[in-house]
């Protein structure tokens, strides 16, 4: 009975909404339809032109590949292992360090034969590079005159719609009908029967205009589960009043709607028990804390519903997001301050997360994805899992970037959405969710929702569509669309051709190529610098070394003072007064993002170092176990180094305390 009265309604919605549409102009569609079909055509010859440029571009990046990542990483290791050869003391250190020697040289000469090889190819390919980028360049014309033409015929019929566009007179029917069919009057009648309160929640969202408008303006509900989405809205709101304006109404209403289909939760290996999906109602929660501690990003208060979604649906529970954010604070500081939207928190790929799957296999079973990435690296797929994670675990808005045998990140910044690790949008796509499309596509959408208010037009134009059944225009699936849905699409271009598209950043970066990371210093005070003495100890600040040298950077600590971030090869010294003579204990306050590294430490004259180990701490700050020390009393010269081969590390302070 439900379903024949929600299946009545739709029935009736569609006759209003085709009686009160204007009369078809079916001239002005054939053109359109002929100057579609030819768009399409250039468009399929401008994809084959740059079939043939990209043969050339990938056979370039297969050399550099092995010109850097493979014989340069060969070198490395050959060099490594010599070192180990010649410090090994045992027969057994002799013999593993032989073993390591034997895979380098074998895999440099694998190099060699992949490089001639790949040489070879490149300059087979080269011999019609000047044939193919002609080919390139005539068919992007060709395209745009193609395309612009497209447009002409397609701007006379949105003239003639746009009494229907610009009038908010047939909303409430529209939207109302949307919602029918993408919940489907079944999916709606199964959810009333469930209960009172089920129905209830229906009845009333059918009725309120600004609610309806405020789910479909954000794109409606995951998986057209309506009821399911207004019985999260309604738990959000209970358990927290706050939840009912401004920021945080939009916030929960988002996290309503993405998680109206249960968002699988990605869980350590070794977790017993954990959540299979991720509770919507603590997820809001966790964000509405973050938000009002300040520990999200300042944009984050003026954020759309649309662009929450965007935000909200990470797979990583809670408490990985507050560690994401803990651990910027802690080891990166500097990511979080850049003021480089295009780079900001998303940095940490490219300086923390190493390329290459040799150490996958090594993720540990006690630690969540997010944590074993920066631990052990990965390809393409992990480094962009990586920066989608620490972005949301921000506030900031992403979309998954698929690309040709690769994927990569893009996420939203002041001046517009763009893409990091990879190619621009126009090489890029996504089919994970309920809306796949081509990243030409998204990119449109972001631009176009830009306008506020005329956005509405490319809105009405899909409701129509929708209301009467049509096909959905889809560039990534390449199908052409119904009438309505091309106007809406044409719309969307009209409002998006005002915008300035970002160019991809860090596009040399996408897979093995490297780049040696410029560390930046912030100027010291007295104050950051101080040492300071008390019963309990010396305290030395990080950032009082002296004669610093090697890759190191100095940088603000959100906590206040200073910190340094040092790499292999860095080396200081600390000048302290020791009070007495005698022995103390040595601790320094770090952040690490890998086992068995050290420093070495050489106080005064000694000519033997001493070895401090470093914890890893998943990039929180921790003390190293206490080592001792016999500094002479007044001045003393503590010389500190880390050796070549080492990760990052962050420092705090050091602390010297006398031996009980």
């Amino acid at each position: 009975q439900m379903q024949a009265k929600f299946e009545a309604e739709l029935a009736a919605l569609r006759a209003e909404i085709t009686k009160a549409l204007p009369t078809a102009d079916e001239r002005g569609r054939t053109a359109l339809e002929q100057a579609s079909a030819a768009a399409r055509k250039a468009r399929a010859e401008l994809e084959e032109a740059q079939k043939n440029v990209g043969k050339i571009q990938t056979a370039e990046a297969l050399v550099a590949h092995a010109k850097g990542k493979w014989l340069g990483g060969a070198a490395k290791g050959i060099a490594a292992a010599e070192a180990a050869l010649a410090r090994a003391t045992t027969d057994e250190q002799r013999e593993a360090a032989k073993k390591d020697l034997s895979h380098w040289q074998a895999g440099k000469e694998a190099g060699l034969k992949a490089l001639a090889d790949r040489q070879a190819a490149l300059d087979a390919a080269k011999v019609d590079e000047e044939k193919f980028t002609k080919a390139q360049a005539a068919a992007q014309a060709a395209l745009a005159r193609a395309t612009e033409t497209e447009l002409q015929a397609a701007n006379s019929l949105l003239a003639g719609a746009a009494a229907i566009l610009s009038s908010d007179k047939l909303d409430a029917s529209l939207m109302k009908c949307v919602i029918l069919t993408d919940a489907t009057p079944r999916g709606l009648a199964e959810f009333a029967q469930s209960g009172k309160d089920q129905a209830a929640l229906l009845d009333k969202l059918l009725v309120d205009i600004p609610l309806m408008r405020e789910m479909l303006i954000a794109g409606g509900v995951s998986g057209g589960e309506y009821g399911r989405a207004l019985e999260i809205y309604t738990a959000i709101q209970k358990a927290s009043p706050k939840a009912r304006e401004g920021t945080l109404q939009r916030l929960a209403l988002a996290t309503a709607l993405e998680h109206a289909v249960p968002v699988e939760q990605s869980n350590p290996k070794g977790s017993v028990n954990a959540p299979a999906t991720v509770d919507p109602v603590k997820r809001y929660q966790h964000y509405e804390k973050a938000f009002l501690a300040g520990e999200l990003d300042l944009a984050f208060k003026d954020f759309t519903v649309w662009d929450y979604r965007m935000v909200v649906g990470c797979d990583a529970p809670d408490e990985i997001l507050t560690w994401g954010r803990e651990m910027l604070r802690a080891y990166r500081p500097d990511h979080i301050a850049n003021a480089d939207y295009g780079w900001r928190y998303v940095a940490a790929v490219r300086t923390d997360v190493s390329y290459g799957s040799q150490n996958v296999s090594q993720d540990l079973a006690h630690l969540q994805n997010y944590q074993n990435i920066p631990l052990n690296g990965g390809v393409c797929g992990r480094r962009a899992f990586f920066g989608r994670f620490i972005l949301r675990a921000f506030g900031i808005p992403v979309w998954g970037v698929t690309q040709h045998k690769h994927a990569a990140v893009s996420h939203w910044t002041p001046k517009g959405w763009v893409v990091n690790l990879g190619a621009g949008f126009d090489h890029s796509w996504w089919d994970k969710d309920d809306t796949p499309c081509s990243g030409s596509e998204f990119l449109r959408e972001t631009q176009a929702r830009a306008h506020g208010p005329e956005f509405l037009k490319v809105l009405r134009a899909r409701w129509v569509s929708r209301a009467l059944g049509e096909q959905p225009f889809s560039e990534h699936k390449r199908t052409t669309g119904g009438f309505w849905s091309n106007l809406a699409n044409f719309q969307s271009i009209v409002l998006a051709s005002k915008a300035v598209t970002l160019a991809p950043l860090g596009k040399e970066l996408a897979e093995a190529n490297e780049k040696k990371e410029k560390l930046e210093q912030v100027a010291a005070t007295d104050a950051d610098r101080k040492v300071m003495t008390g019963p309990s100890g010396i305290v030395i600040p990080a950032v009082a070394h002296v004669k610093p040298s090697g890759s190191f950077a100095t940088m603000k600590s959100p906590g206040g003072g200073q910190q340094v971030h040092c790499k292999g090869g860095y080396q200081s010294q600390l000048v302290f007064e020791a009070p007495t003579a005698g022995n103390y204990t040595f601790t320094a306050r770090v952040a690490t993002f890998s086992d068995g590294q050290k420093f070495l430490l050489t106080a005064n004259d000694s000519k033997t170092p001493v070895e401090a180990a470093l914890p890893f701490t998943i990039g929180l700050w921790q003390q190293t176990r206490p080592g001792a020390l016999p500094p002479a009393k007044g001045r003393n010269v503590l010389t500190l180094s880390l050796p070549k081969d080492s990760r990052g590390v962050t420092v705090k302070d050091f602390t010297l305390s006398p031996a009980k």
